[in-house]
């Protein structure tokens, strides 16, 4: 699109302003154009239009990188709104044309408003659309599914509690589908942090559980995946050990203490402190002879001891005489 800019009254085109910079000629910033504000009202509306929409898109999306202040105008016009209700309807219709451009508008306007999150609590379904997008087949799928992921991060930290609550066992194998497929960084991150927010509501651990995380959580982390996501791990695992289910699955892993043991005074100091919550979790709820054995014979009693006596915080050292 053809960006214009005012100058004493007349629009004059962004390339010519560009082109003749040097002679003292300055750019009116895109934010005062009332061009841009009709036009960007304009093109809310042809997103409701099948065969207009994916322009309407493309030049939303010039709009927003051509000038920061036009973020503002593109929340006062309603654009994310719109956007999200697109998406939605190219889900109903199993469209996926459109969803990456859609997306990275999202992306960009997205603030945790309050009209934002009232709209959310009536639009239950952009949970499920933006599921639905991460498990097609599309162009560009990268970049697309990390969009998806990175929105719908957002999505579930601005939800209600009931929202989150009727958050379907399809949703938690979807995340972990996520986690295993290793889109980008991103993504793994994302997925990990929704899990996280996820177990914090109603029955959402058991639903976590049931979709065989804790093993999919433990092979991940045997293959030493990059520091912060570790952290997310072992966040996400001392969760779903606070539960019965969850800490029977554990241990039935047959490298999980293990691997617990081993990331102890070796990760950070935000991973040894879940390590000793899950151990904890564990010795109080679960020491079967067995159980208190494998913690011996895998130096998890060690790496205790190891804790007691390191430069770590008192609380720490504390939790960890607890379980010894």
């Amino acid at each position: 699109m053809a960006v214009h800019y005012q100058l004493e009254g007349i629009f004059i085109p962004n390339a010519w302003c560009s082109a003749n910079a040097g002679g003292g000629v300055d750019k009116v910033p895109t934010r005062e154009s009332p061009l841009c504000k009709i036009r960007l009202l304009e093109l809310v509306r042809e997103l409701d239009v099948p065969g207009l929409y994916v322009n309407a898109l493309n030049e939303i999306e010039v709009l927003g990188k051509d000038n920061e202040g036009n973020k503002k105008f593109m929340e006062d016009a309603g654009v994310a709104r719109a956007v999200i209700l697109l998406l939605i309807r190219c889900y109903d219709e199993s469209k996926t044309m459109g969803t990456e451009q859609a997306l990275r508008i999202l992306c960009h306007v997205w603030t945790p408003s309050g009209e934002i999150k009232a709209f959310l609590d009536e639009n239950h379904r952009l949970i499920d659309c933006l599921t639905w997008i991460l498990g097609c087949e599309v162009e560009n799928h990268v970049l697309t599914k990390t969009l998806a992921m990175l929105s719908l991060k957002r999505v579930i930290e601005a939800s209600n509690t009931r929202s989150l609550e009727k958050l379907k066992p399809e949703f938690m194998k979807q995340m972990l589908t996520v986690i295993k497929s290793k889109i980008s960084q991103q993504a793994t991150k994302s997925s990990l942090q929704v899990l996280i927010q996820a177990c914090l509501q109603g029955r959402n651990k058991m639903k976590i559980v049931k979709a065989n995380a804790i093993f999919e959580l433990i092979e991940f982390e045997l293959e030493k995946p990059e520091k912060n996501i570790s952290e997310l791990i072992f966040n996400l695992l001392a969760h779903l050990c606070s539960c019965a289910d969850g800490r029977a699955e554990f241990l039935r892993h047959a490298g999980s203490i293990a691997m617990v043991a081993k990331r102890i005074l070796r990760v950070s100091p935000a991973t040894d402190d879940q390590a000793v919550c899950i151990l904890s979790s564990i010795s109080k709820n679960a020491a079967t002879k067995e159980v208190l054995l494998e913690m011996l014979k895998v130096g998890a009693v060690t790496k205790l001891c190891m804790v007691i006596q390191a430069d770590c915080p008192t609380y720490l050292k504390q939790k960890a005489r607890g379980v010894l």
